[in-house]
């Protein structure tokens, strides 16, 4: 890869699961009775067709991992584990009130975290069969959790297949010692190597591993050390993402200072030691960060263009509405966004006031749903075209302008009502998506909002 084009493109840049992105949500959220609208249109409209997303946010955790960007709380009192999911459950009570008399369908639920695996199995068996009591669960319904190796037992892999799950992400981040004492990741090659071959064992069909670059102390020799073990595991589809220093929103990360960190040089490095193995072993581009077998479903969907992306990352399955359930959950209704409220005493209070606990939002305008749907295409396909009336708005063109020096560099092929990303180019989809982020050029960021586009 030219090391010149990682050096020119490496700039701050979202990571695109919404358009428009969450700092640019307008500041007065949708009324509770707008948002109520949204989401009963995108119920009628997806519930029948394809079914509904869940995704449900478990922020415990015992100990925090200084590199981790997630909403978290940190604890090792487990009595919060009951009134946890019982708000949840009531959350999800308040949402089937709206749904009426049909019952909803489910397609993908996702249990994100903090550590969902910090719940006991009976916890995490209540909390989904709760969900699952009041719903018709999708003939090819997809259940997958995030699994830390530290404290994901037998046990919990077991209830959870019983409950439907077969999909399992596993947080890796790096093997190498060194690195994850810096990060105060408490877990070893053999409890990864275990889970991933108990989980096989007993059933499940998608194992995924996220692996992290530019982490504290992480050089490339590490990371080939490390894919080298992933690559004996054969995890069916990795996430390889890019660390994002941002102390003045994570204090964690204060743990170490910028002089830990590789510098662009090494961290570039670092990059193509990790990409280069992982091409080597069969392991396809599927899209931003994403690389999987030609046996998995993501690199199916992506073959056969069907694959999406949303607040849960890339999926095989496309609904129209995504529910977020828990603290700091995302919901998602096409035409509108909301986030609940990130501290949980706050969700607490809305949520025994009888109220649906977002406190901000978005609703979508013409303008933002072109643009999200080109991004959207970009982001899945590598490519968008713009045809129709309904595919352009002003905002198109200025983003056609901006490409051209990507276009010079042979980074996408732009022809008339039709855009590429080249091969060359799939490492930069992030700039290419930022084109045509209309609202970041309106009102360019006087300080670091988001990570680093490589």
């Amino acid at each position: 890869m030219d090391k010149d084009l990682l050096f020119k493109y490496n700039i701050p840049g979202p990571r695109y699961t919404s358009y428009p992105t969450v700092p640019y949500w307008q500041q007065s959220p949708p009324t509770s009775k707008k948002w109520q609208e949204l989401v009963q249109h995108a119920f009628s409209v997806s519930n029948d067709k394809e079914g509904i997303s869940l995704y449900i946010h478990l922020p415990f955790c015992e100990s925090l991992c200084t590199y981790c960007g997630c909403n978290t709380r940190i604890t090792i009192n487990h009595a919060v584990e009951h009134p946890y999911i019982d708000a949840v459950l009531k959350e999800w009570d308040m949402y089937c009130q709206l749904f009426g008399e049909a019952r909803p369908v489910i397609r993908e639920l996702h249990l994100g975290g903090g550590t969902p695996t910090f719940f006991s199995p009976e916890n995490l068996t209540r909390l989904v069969s709760g969900i699952i009591d009041k719903s018709t669960v999708h003939p090819d319904a997809r259940f997958g959790f995030e699994a830390h190796p530290g404290n994901t037992t037998d046990a919990h892999l077991q209830a959870l297949y019983e409950v439907g799950f077969r999909r399992i992400s596993i947080g890796v981040q790096d093997f190498n010692p060194i690195v994850l004492a810096m990060i105060n990741r408490h877990q070893t090659y053999e409890q990864v190597a275990h889970l991933t071959h108990k989980a096989r064992e007993i059933g499940y069909t998608s194992v995924n591993y996220d692996i992290v670059y530019g982490l504290p102390q992480q050089k490339a020799c590490y990371m080939m050390q490390t894919m080298l073990r992933v690559i004996q595991l054969k995890p069916d589809r990795i996430a390889f993402y890019s660390y994002a220093h941002v102390p003045w929103l994570k204090p964690g990360q204060r743990n170490y200072t910028e002089n830990d960190l590789p510098d662009a040089d090494k961290k570039m490095a670092i990059y193509e030691t990790g990409r280069n193995a992982l091409e080597l072993a069969g392991y396809h581009d599927i899209g931003m960060d994403h690389f999987a077998l030609e046996t998995d479903e993501l690199f199916k969907a992506s073959a056969e263009e069907r694959l999406h992306r949303n607040f849960m990352g890339y999926t095989d399955t496309r609904t129209q509405l995504l529910i977020g359930l828990g603290a700091s959950a995302i919901s998602d209704s096409w035409d509108g966004y909301v986030q609940n409220e990130k501290k949980v005493e706050d969700y607490y209070k809305k949520i025994r006031a009888g109220e649906l606990p977002f406190f901000r939002g978005h609703e979508l305008n013409r303008s933002d749903l072109v643009l999200h749907q080109h991004i959207l295409r970009l982001m899945t396909t590598f490519e968008t075209s713009w045809a129709s009336a309904s595919e352009v708005c002003l905002e198109v063109f200025e983003a056609i302008d901006r490409l051209a020096e990507m276009e010079l560099d042979e980074l996408v092929e732009l022809e008339p009502f039709r855009l590429k990303i080249t091969e060359k180019g799939k490492a930069f989809v992030r700039n290419v998506c930022m084109a045509f982020d209309a609202r970041l050029w309106a009102e360019v960021p006087q300080t670091s909002l988001f990570s680093h586009t490589v």
